[in-house]
Formats: structure tokens, C-alpha cells, sequence
């Protein structure tokens, strides 16, 4: 269990103590060192560190062109509201709903790229961060806070940002690996103890007909997993689907961008071991949590769990040195050449590359690795199918078809390396739902594919 607030500031020595007590202001105060035209990025995922947020927000007739970056965040963005644009200008590089919402209305911008180059975007200097807010533990006795449940995005940027807002908070887990900042480093230190943000994983809110073809494609996903594979699993149902089949699995390992709640019951039963895994072996690897408290006290000073930057976890070669490495990952929709839409619907863009392709590369890679593209056969109303003739127009390829090895849905597992296009439409028409199959098969002949 995590530690209080008490407890962890009165184990300071003496010369840490001192150190952190001179750097320790208001939010208020801290802000101020935000200036009209500065690049902020911002802790992202659950880690959001909300006082900031809020005390930066209050600042807002007195800043213009505050350019703001970070990929995914939970909630509601209080800088995205109609009318902030002429102060905040938001650039996601994964969306959630809020950056949804505007990038669609055109008051915020979308930055697609791969996860394991979007710390690198600050280390190469394509974007100069003048301030980071980040969102930390307090600091141990060594002076070094952990970034907690999110690493892989944030400590990169930190490595080069002029300036260092943090928001120190003992419900914030001290999770191990490359996951450490000192307060030398930091140069305001705001205090809180507040709540983490939670994104519980799952099926809630779902009909009992979905829930039935979620569980179908975790079956069929959970077939093609071996003894002492290495597993990496997206954000969604899916995962979660197929970590509720691999109870009679062995020495399973996770080497992922993320994990969720699923993954705890697994280690507890010893069914996730990571003794098989070709690099780290012993460890989880991964660069953020997305799930509950349950979860953050589980990773909390685990010596099992390592986080690392992006750039390393998501490294496609980094990936392939893991053994059975097997990528789990959804999509959109899928054309029966193979191509892979993931983050758009049409020209609406919806969320973003994710580490999708660096794990499906990483995967193909890997000795006995399975790159692995996921979905439902429909959309929920059944009347279209997600296997389809051709991406809807504006529609981006986020996994092209070279990449693209097996495709599974509630119908079964289309393995398309190495086949011909006549090949692949065969394969993808038998896992489509099949009141499309004549549809499909029609388009495929007047285009002369079959």
C-alpha cells in the first residue's frame, strides 16, 4: 500500500529536506512561469496533474499562444472550451474525447506519430519544451520522485525542458526502472494529496450480445498464444478479453506500452511469470498503467515492475529480443487487401498511431513472435462490416498490409503473411460476419482480385 504523505516527507534527511522545502510553492505561484508563446507539455494519461491545470487555466487572460502537448488524457480539458483557442492551443498526438471534439472542430491540432517517436520529437529538438508539468511521488531519501504510472512519455521531455513544474503527490506510486527525477532537476514543487485519475478496462456499459463477440475474439486471440509467449496488449476491450482466457497458459511475460487491472489476478496465480522472456527476464516492461487503484498500489515499489521511456519500450528492436512475442492490437476497420485503418473514421480523425505499429513490427520480429490486428466483424448495430471492400475515403492506413500477419475477429484467425491478394480476400471474407460474405466476394470479382 502506498505510503502517506506524513511518513515520506519525515523520512527525509536533513540535506534532501532542505532542498525540497525552498522549491515548494502555491500552483498559483508556480504557473507564473508559464509566458505567453511558451511550448507546455503536460503529464499525460492519468497521471494529468490536475492543480496545475487548473491554476494554469486561471492565468488564461493573461497568456496568448500557450501551444499545449501531450497524447492521451482522461476527463474533460478545461483549455479546449470554445473561446480559450486565442490563449491555449492544444496538439495531441493520441486523442481522447475532449481532443477529440476540437481537433475535429478545427480548434486544436493532431500530431500523428509512432509512440516509441513521440519523446523523441523533444530530445531531437523538432519541439522545444520551455515548460513541463509533471506529476510525481514524493521524493525518497535518495531525493528522487518517481513519475509514477506514467513514465515512457514524460521523462524524456523533462530530460530537456527549460523549466519543471511538479506536482508532488503521496497517492502517486513509486514505480521502479528508468522512472526517476530528482528535485534538483525540479524547479517548483507543489504539493497535493488528491486522488489519482482512474480508466477502468472492460466490458461495462455493454450489451450481452457484445460482450458475447468480445469474449469470441479473446478465445480466438488466447489460441494463438503459446506457453512462455511475451505479451503486449493495447487500450480496450480486447485485452482485456483475452487476458480473461489465459488461465491455463504458462510463464506467460509482458513487455507492453501499457497494462491494466487484468494483468494482477494473472501474476497472483502465477500464470504471468516473465522467466521465458528474452530481455528482462523476471520483469514486466512496460511505459504507463491505464486502469484503477487497485492497480497503482499493485506496481507501487514492485521489484517485478519496470517502467522505461517510450523510445526504449516501443523500440521495434528492442520488442523483437523478447521471445514468442506476441502484439494484441485493435483497429477500426481492415480492407480485404489487408490494409489497416486505426485512427481515423473516414476524415474524422478519432485517436491516434498508438504503439501499434511498433509492437506489429517488433512482433514479426520476434522468435515465434505473432503480430496479432483485432476486431468485432461489425460495428455494434450490425449493419456494417468491419472487414470491408475498401477503407472509407479519408481513411488512414495506420498498419500497412506488408505489416499485417493475422487478422481475428469473432469468426476466426485470417493469417495473411506471405499471401497473395487472391489469397488474403479469401482468408479476411471467412472471419467477416456472414451475411457480408456474398457482398465482399462480389466486390472482390469486379475488381478482378478473385
Amino acid at each position: 500500500m502506498i505510503a502517506d504523505a506524513t511518513s515520506r516527507k519525515t523520512n527525509l534527511p536533513t540535506n534532501i529536506l532542505t532542498i525540497y522545502s525552498k522549491k515548494v510553492v502555491s500552483a498559483d505561484q508556480a504557473v507564473k512561469a508559464i509566458k505567453s508563446g511558451d511550448t507546455v507539455v503536460i503529464h499525460s494519461n492519468c497521471a494529468f496533474p490536475l492543480a496545475l491545470i487548473d491554476a494554469m487555466v486561471k492565468r488564461k487572460d493573461e497568456l496568448e499562444n500557450v501551444n499545449i502537448v501531450h497524447p492521451l488524457t482522461v476527463g474533460e480539458l478545461a483549455y479546449l472550451e470554445p473561446g480559450m483557442q486565442k490563449h491555449f492551443w492544444h496538439n495531441s498526438t493520441f486523442m481522447g474525447g475532449a481532443a477529440r471534439k476540437a481537433v475535429n472542430k478545427g480548434i486544436a491540432d493532431y500530431t500523428p506519430i509512432f509512440l516509441y517517436e513521440y519523446p523523441l520529437l523533444f530530445s531531437k529538438k523538432f519541439i522545444h519544451c520551455n515548460v513541463a508539468m509533471i506529476h510525481v511521488s514524493p521524493p525518497d531519501e535518495h531525493g528522487f520522485c518517481s513519475f509514477g504510472i506514467e513514465v515512457g512519455l514524460i521523462k524524456t521531455v523533462c530530460d530537456v525542458a527549460d523549466i519543471i513544474i511538479a506536482q508532488i503527490n503521496p497517492k502517486m506510486p513509486r514505480v521502479l526502472g528508468d522512472s526517476f527525477i530528482h528535485i534538483n532537476k525540479i524547479d517548483y514543487i507543489v504539493e497535493t494529496d488528491v486522488d489519482l485519475l482512474e480508466l477502468p478496462q472492460g466490458h461495462e456499459g455493454m450489451t450481452e450480445d457484445m460482450q458475447q463477440i468480445y469474449d469470441r475474439i479473446g478465445e480466438n486471440i488466447a489460441d494463438l498464444i503459446e506457453d512462455g509467449s511475451t505479451l503486449q496488449m493495447g487500450i480496450g476491450v480486447i485485452p482485456d478479453s483475452v487476458l480473461k482466457c489465459l488461465y491455463t497458459k504458462r510463464d506467460l511475460g509482458v513487455h507492453s506500452e501499457m497494462f491494466s487491472d487484468g494483468i494482477i489476478d494473472l501474476v497472483e496465480k502465477g500464470i504471468i511469470t516473465n522467466k521465458k522472456k528474452g530481455i528482462h527476464i523476471g520483469k514486466m516492461i512496460a511505459g504507463f498503467v491505464l486502469g484503477t487503484r487497485k492497480l497503482y498500489d499493485f506496481i507501487d515499489n514492485n521489484p517485478m515492475i519496470e517502467f522505461h521511456p517510450q523510445e526504449y519500450v516501443n523500440d521495434p528492436f528492442v520488442i523483437a529480443q523478447n521471445k514468442k512475442m506476441v502484439a494484441i492490437n485493435s483497429c477500426i476497420e481492415v480492407d480485404l487487401t489487408g490494409q489497416v485503418c486505426s485512427d481515423s473514421i473516414g476524415t474524422r480523425l478519432f485517436s491516434g498511431f498508438g504503439g501499434q505499429v511498433d509492437f506489429i513490427r517488433g512482433a514479426s520480429r520476434s522468435e515465434g513472435g505473432k503480430p496479432i490486428i483485432a476486431l468485432p466483424s461489425t460495428t455494434r448495430d450490425g449493419n456494417i462490416s468491419k472487414i470491408c471492400t475498401q477503407l472509407k475515403p479519408g481513411a488512414g492506413v495506420v498498419t500497412s498490409r506488408g505489416d499485417v500477419h493475422y487478422v481475428v475477429t469473432e469468426y476466426g484467425v485470417a493469417q495473411l503473411h506471405g499471401l497473395s491478394i487472391r489469397e488474403r480476400i479469401q482468408e479476411l471474407i471467412k472471419i467477416a460476419n456472414p451475411k457480408f460474405h456474398d457482398e465482399l466476394e462480389k466486390y472482390a470479382k469486379e475488381q478482378k482480385y478473385l
